[in-house]
């Protein structure tokens, strides 16, 4: 399945529901009639997680064999780490506990940070979200292309929140692209940093794909601010290089890379961007099952997951809750997502040492 085909536009319900029933097995599924599938998600409520967590939820109730109880429990502390702690400690092979999160649980995992306790690359995975990027300038910087970002000689400054969460990729993208961006860190969130951007204090963003639809392109249009680029998606053979099918007129990164210097980018610092704007983007959103889950179990919430990618409502609502994309099907991702969790020695060095000089990131 290709990355372009996870996103699922109204007019193409129709087509979306007959490959799915084409694609459902006969076989007898595992059910969970009369089961409570507790999801965990380890921040506090309210935000973008904790949104789609129960955005799903009664989709998942509808389309899950046996139509389970689905409730959200909210597991908040150390940055969502204590919360994929305690999962780790506690969740059965039963797929009745599902721990739903984000890179800023991945990232601490992959960089081998202390407080870690639980182990991603291990666990089985249920389902998962995507998520885009779209990176973008003020019109003061007097940039009207990639080309002219990555060679600009105006300062540039970029406002995030720390260099070891969801502003990684976008980092990475500038070393890729060898752009010079100072980066200024802290900000509590990035709608703090969308007022800084259209204050003028900072002159470089991304948004993810939902934010940038609904409260940023209408900037874009009216001129007060040029979108570059995409953190992209996964094509069929799971790089992070196609355009993004919820701004398909954005180059991707790659995009942008092939077209300022001629060749296809390679290397450490492309290798790092691979793997955590895989995280942080194609497994945005990502429900982990414990590590001795059966294959029966995950091919239950497979199978949900095409049910779910068919509802005329999902469709719809999704939106404007979720950007408009379909829900990843472990059976399509659940190899690769193990893999990026599993990045090369070369690669990890490379993002420790990035991130303790540049950034200063204590490990």
């Amino acid at each position: 399945m290709t990355r372009e085909s996870t996103y699922i536009a109204p007019v193409a319900a129709a087509l979306a529901v007959a490959a799915t029933l084409g694609a459902t097995p006969a076989a007898a599924q595992h059910s969970f009639a009369g089961q409570t599938i507790e999801v965990v998600v380890p921040f506090a409520p309210g935000g973008a997680t904790d949104v789609a967590a129960r955005f799903l939820e009664k989709f998942l109730e509808r389309h899950l064999e046996g139509n389970p109880n689905i409730e959200v429990t909210n597991r908040p502390g150390g940055g969502s780490i204590l919360g994929a702690n305690w999962f780790q400690q506690n969740a059965e092979p039963n797929g009745q506990t599902i721990l739903f999160t984000t890179s800023s649980t991945a990232n601490p995992y992959v960089l081998g940070q202390p407080e870690v306790e639980y182990d991603l690359a291990a666990m089985r995975m249920a389902y998962g979200l995507p998520f885009g990027s779209v990176t973008y300038v003020s019109k003061g910087t007097g940039i009207e292309t990639p080309a002219d970002f990555v060679n600009a000689e105006e300062p540039l400054i970029y406002g995030g929140i720390a260099a070891a969460a969801s502003d990684l990729p976008t980092l990475l993208s500038f070393e890729v692209l060898g752009a010079d961006v100072r980066s200024v860190l802290g900000f509590t969130g990035r709608g703090p940093i969308r007022l800084a951007f259209e204050r003028g204090e900072t002159n470089v963003d991304f948004q993810f794909t939902p934010v940038y639809m609904t409260q940023v392109a209408a900037t874009v249009e009216s001129g007060d601010a040029v979108a570059l680029m995409t953190g992209g998606s996964m094509d069929e053979n799971g790089r992070l290089v196609a355009r993004d099918p919820a701004v398909p007129d954005l180059p991707s990164v790659y995009e942008v890379y092939v077209d300022v210097f001629g060749e296809e980018p390679s290397g450490v610092e492309w290798d790092a961007y691979q793997a955590m704007g895989a995280l942080t983007l194609a497994y945005g959103l990502t429900a982990y099952l414990h590590p001795d889950t059966s294959d029966e179990i995950v091919a239950a919430f497979a199978d949900a997951v095409g049910r779910i990618n068919a509802d005329p409502e999902f469709i719809e609502e999704g939106q404007q809750v979720v950007g408009g994309y379909a829900m990843t099907s472990p059976a399509d991702a659940e190899a690769a997502l193990k893999a990026a969790l599993q990045p090369s020695d070369e690669v990890r060095s490379y993002l420790i040492n990035l991130l303790g000089e540049k950034f200063g990131v204590q490990f």
